[in-house]
């Protein structure tokens, strides 16, 4: 069997420095494992919530990182990520050495007007626009994908409205870039290290706390 933490490091690693992973059969041959044993050592990263997985047991996220478009690409000087959300896309430029400043581009789901910024690990772009999250934190893992897919950056709460209205869906929260940047600034500090622990019910309060969000929403 690989060891979970090895394989973890090996998986991040390349993410962060080339914004892709091979498939899981094609780590396997690389390290001389058996598609058995990987797909064992996926599944219990994924339930410690490293990774999430398709229903193929392929990655989809290694948080800040995605396998696919969600809706946010992230360009440094020499690498091109896709960002699992609004959050994940803001965290990059924090976490990956070199990558400060990014261009992270998104559009507007309601109307389709493009965005973009220059996202730096030392103060928060400007922007009027704003972002959305559907899912509530505590109930994130209940369907990571789906609340990835859901954390998004809209022109403006009028847009937030629109989409919600077209879409059916209920209004979750809705806060400004400058708070996104500091909620993305610390929170996968370390994950390219080994040894990385996830944070914690009382820490992750503390960081939307730093952020300025607060209520229900955030696990008070």
């Amino acid at each position: 069997m690989p060891d979970n933490e090895d394989l973890r490091l090996r998986l991040y690693h390349q993410l962060a420095s080339e914004g892709r992973v091979p498939t899981r059969s094609a780590v396997a041959r690389e390290l001389h494992l058996s598609d058995e044993a990987v797909a064992t050592a996926y599944a219990e990263l994924a339930a410690a919530r490293h990774l999430a997985l398709d229903d193929d047991g392929e990655i989809v996220l290694a948080h800040p990182f995605a396998t696919r478009d969600f809706g946010f690409s992230v360009k440094s000087h020499d690498v091109l990520w896709w960002g699992g959300c609004a959050w994940d896309s803001f965290a990059i430029p924090h976490l990956v050495p070199g990558a400060s400043p990014s261009l992270v581009a998104t559009t507007c789901p309601a109307c389709d007007t493009a965005h973009a910024w220059n996202v730096t690990a030392t103060a928060a772009p400007t922007g009027t626009q704003v972002v959305h999250f559907l899912v509530p934190m505590h109930d994130v893992w209940d369907d990571v994908v789906h609340a990835c897919e859901n954390q998004l950056v809209f022109c403006d709460e009028d847009c937030v409205d629109t989409w919600l209205e077209r879409t059916g869906k209920q209004k979750g929260a809705v806060f400004g870039l400058h708070e996104l940047w500091d909620l993305a600034s610390e929170w996968y500090g370390g994950r390219l290290q080994r040894g990385y622990r996830r944070k914690d019910p009382a820490a992750a309060a503390s960081s939307f706390h730093a952020a300025g969000l607060r209520g229900p929403f955030w696990g008070d």
